[in-house]
């Protein structure tokens, strides 16, 4: 396994890895997998006003991407338990790179670039044990693979970078799985989701958990204020009708807390949050697709705003409010104030969307 110090050192060595910017691609500001109405599977790269800058092909279906942060280069990941991840060039339509989980690994569909953009971290599971892994990747040398670090759980599903920070944030589901069963759920028994924060070469910086009692809450998404708060959603295990809050907030010194939801409309969402975003300085976005609806939660006046659209589910900030996608093909605008409409275009868009930069 990889050593910290001979990560740095690999790191440190590799050569600067030339290629366009963003603007080249078209200015896109965010993107997401989705699927044409001819069945195929696309990396669609999306202006702020909804527009369409680039499409370039996948193999499969999609999860996720990472957005290199200087670079129009995006990692495009298959859906667990894929076993690839692209590397495209947005702004000519190349692919770059194909990666390749290790024997005995699959990929979650989640990735991150560091800051400087030199090493990509994607979220992994050892099919033996069911260790959750973090992959490490020259992502200024060819993407070669470095090697791995642990993930501090079982079954870490989003990773992300804090805003401004090496920091990286990883969602352990606590979920096990195994290919030769696809998706079934293995240990809900005993199941210990977590949110782990980890420096940039895989120190434990904290590892932080709900109470025991609501063990079966599965972390699986996050995203990150500029002040080290982690907004995240839950993917609740047990009986729908027994379902906590699927919300929630970590506060650096303060530990994870769950948001309060009522009662009458989380019964509708089937426990089942789809992604989460930071919406300003205080607000929270997240979407709820087997409800149909998305929420605005504003932490600082403790008021929120439910904003009804079928299939809802990516969702990222831009600037200070959000962008939103849905499994129809329709692209919106989110603030504390409503929903803008924005686009509608033949697709229909997968789980996540990402922002650039």
């Amino acid at each position: 396994m990889q050593t910290r110090r001979s990560f740095m050192q690999a790191t440190a060595a590799a050569a600067t890895f030339p290629t366009t910017s963003w603007a080249a691609a078209g200015a896109p500001t965010h993107l997401s997998a989705a699927r044409k109405t001819d069945g195929s599977y696309h990396l669609v790269g999306l202006r702020g006003d909804g527009g369409i800058a680039f499409t370039q092909p996948l193999p499969g279906r999609g999860h996720a991407a990472a957005a290199h942060p200087e670079r129009a280069e995006a990692v495009a990941f298959a859906r667990r338990p894929g076993t690839f991840a692209l590397v495209l060039e947005c702004s000519e339509g190349a692919v770059l790179q194909k990666l390749h989980a290790p024997e005995g690994r699959h990929f979650y569909g989640h990735g991150a670039f560091s800051r400087d953009g030199r090493r990509l971290y994607t979220t992994e599971n050892e099919i033996e044990t069911g260790a959750g892994r973090i992959g490490l990747w020259d992502a200024s040398n060819g993407y070669r693979r470095l090697g791995e670090l642990s993930s501090n759980g079982i079954g870490p599903h989003e990773i992300i970078r804090l805003p401004g920070t090496d920091t990286l944030a990883i969602a352990n589901g606590g979920i096990r799985t195994h290919p030769d069963t696809g998706r079934e759920k293995l240990n809900l028994d005993t199941m210990q989701p977590n949110l782990t924060l980890m420096s940039a070469v895989g120190e434990i910086l904290e590892a932080a958990e709900l109470p025991a009692p609501l063990h079966q809450n599965s972390l699986r998404h996050i995203a990150g204020f500029n002040d080290g708060r982690v907004a995240c959603a839950f993917q609740w295990q047990g009986d729908v009708y027994a379902s906590p809050s699927i919300v929630g907030l970590y506060t650096p010194g303060v530990g994870l807390q769950l948001l309060e939801m009522d009662s009458g409309f989380l019964y509708g969402l089937d426990g089942y949050a789809g992604s989460i975003a930071t919406v300003g300085a205080d607000q929270i976005g997240i979407t709820f697709p087997r409800g149909g609806v998305a929420q605005v939660i504003d932490l600082k006046r403790e008021t929120s705003k439910i904003l009804r659209r079928a299939d809802i589910c990516g969702i990222a900030r831009a600037n200070q409010d959000a962008l939103a996608t849905d499994g129809l093909g329709g692209v919106q605008r989110i603030d504390a104030g409503g929903t803008t409409p924005l686009a509608q275009h033949p697709l229909a868009f997968d789980n996540h969307l990402i922002a650039i930069g």
